[in-house]
């Protein structure tokens, strides 16, 4: 019978001597970078990589060992590189940068774009971020507001990306690789969704329901518990109070918040219809100019990667390697390429860190068209 103390014992001592060698592959790993350091050649060298994996692979004695030697040793090959990346940092081998750390974002003397009209969620998060007293007009479209800072017309741009019932805004995040504009904000809105209607009006005269989609879906729980109302969408929730407040019909009521309410002198007809009592949007504030404040702590990146396996996997370990904390990951399909994505990541850090230096780094080389979108 098999003595399993035995087997666990032997086990043990070749994980010691694994350990023994792997330190000193990484030893040898510092010397290569050292070379690279003082010769500016490149960290990754895929074909080379490719190349010893197969090898490797094809010594090995049965097609499971095969598959799980070249695994094995694609994480070797892996945090290699990340070593050699924090040497290269630690060497102050700096990449050029275009991004600008400043004290405090300039809110003086500025305009800013909003979608929507005043009253909206997006008009509520722009005075609460810049005040009340700024420059401001507003646009129809979330493009139309990314074109406005690409022509100089405003510092500025207000737009919703997340709501935290609905989830992520698609076209905020498709218009940011679109257009090379920064993050430099974001404001977080409570969606307090009431009942407005024209002064005099109650709940039994109301017999049709404007809102957007998002505010009906929203305050669904409540509309359903009215029996015979219309539901019809609208752009937003304050287009929809503005409606009923031109007008002027009694059966007519809409779903906004109570400052677009007393934006279009309309009466809260009922408060709290929302289902959920947390729910929020975030607003990113977007500007041309690729600046960040020096106390920032979150970042956002986007990046393509190639359709192979273990491309995401690679891609995040850059972020745990680093002790890089993500908050997010979204994915968005790539235009003209079938079953291929575009991931969008969130995660806490300053682009004047170390950890976070190495992390963009590696992505750089070993994802495609990584941006960084915005530090905030």
């Amino acid at each position: 019978m098999l003595d399993l103390l035995k087997i666990r014992g032997q086990i043990d001592g070749i994980d010691d001597e694994i350990l023994r060698l792997f330190e000193e592959r990484m030893q040898l790993c510092s010397d290569v970078a050292e070379f690279k350091i003082q010769t500016g050649k490149a960290v990754f060298d895929k074909d080379r990589e490719l190349e010893k994996l197969k090898a490797l692979g094809e010594k090995a004695g049965s097609d499971f060992t095969s598959h799980g030697i070249r695994e094995l040793f694609q994480q070797i090959m892996a945090m290699s590189r990340k070593l050699q990346y924090q040497l290269l940092e630690k060497n102050a081998v700096e990449e050029d940068t275009p991004y600008i750390p400043v004290e405090a974002l300039d809110t003086e003397n500025v305009t800013v774009v909003f979608q929507g009209v005043e009253g909206a969620y997006s008009f509520a998060a722009m005075n609460t971020f810049f005040g009340s007293s700024v420059k401001n007009y507003h646009v129809a479209k979330f493009r139309d507001a990314m074109e406005e800072i690409n022509k100089g017309n405003a510092e500025y741009a207000v737009l919703p990306i997340e709501n935290s019932t609905a989830g992520i805004v698609q076209d905020i995040y498709d218009l940011l690789t679109v257009y090379d504009h920064f993050i430099v904000g974001e404001q977080i809105i409570p969606c307090q969704h009431v009942l407005l209607g024209v002064p005099g009006a109650g709940l039994e005269d109301i017999e049709t329901v404007y809102s957007h989609p998002q505010g009906l879906m929203q305050c669904r729980e409540f509309l359903n518990e009215q029996k015979g109302w219309r539901q019809v969408t609208l752009d937003n929730t304050a287009v929809s109070a503005k409606k009923v407040s031109e007008d002027q019909d009694k059966s007519q009521a809409a779903i906004a918040s109570e400052s677009a309410g007393e934006f279009y002198g309309l009466s809260v007809l009922k408060k709290n219809i929302f289902s959920n009592r947390n729910n929020s949007t975030r607003f990113i504030i977007v500007s041309k100019e690729k600046k960040y404040r020096k106390d920032a702590r979150k970042i956002s990146v986007s990046y393509e990667l190639p359709h192979e396996s273990g491309s995401l996997y690679n891609s995040l370990s850059h972020f745990i390697y680093n002790g890089l904390n993500m908050t997010k990951i979204e994915s968005r399909p790539i235009p003209g390429r079938n079953w291929e994505y575009r991931f969008f990541v969130d995660f806490e850090g300053n682009l004047g860190d170390s950890a976070v230096k190495n992390a963009i780094r590696g992505l750089s080389v070993e994802a495609s068209q990584l941006r960084v979108l915005g530090n905030y």
